[in-house]
C-alpha cells in the first residue's frame, strides 16, 4: 500500500469545521469536530482520486517531478 500527504486546510465555523485540500480543487469536508473534519477529508480525497483515475481511463498519463 503506498500512502500520499495533501495539505488541508482547516477553518473554525459556527457548525464545526470545514476543511478543504487546496491541491485538489474542489475537494472538501466538514465535521463537528477538528478530528471528524480530518477523517472526512480522508474519505473525501479518496473519492476525489478515485474519480479522477475513472475520468483519465484511456488518456496518455505521464508523471513529471518538479524541485519543492
Amino acid at each position: 500500500m503506498r500512502y500520499m500527504k495533501y495539505r488541508v486546510a482547516l477553518k473554525k465555523s459556527k457548525e464545526g469545521y470545514s476543511v478543504s485540500c487546496p491541491g485538489l480543487p474542489g475537494c472538501w469536508s466538514q465535521g463537528k469536530t477538528e478530528k471528524e473534519a480530518l477523517e472526512n477529508i480522508q474519505e473525501a480525497i479518496l473519492e476525489y482520486l478515485g474519480a479522477v483515475e475513472k475520468i483519465s481511463k484511456g488518456l496518455k498519463v505521464r508523471e513529471v517531478e518538479i524541485p519543492v
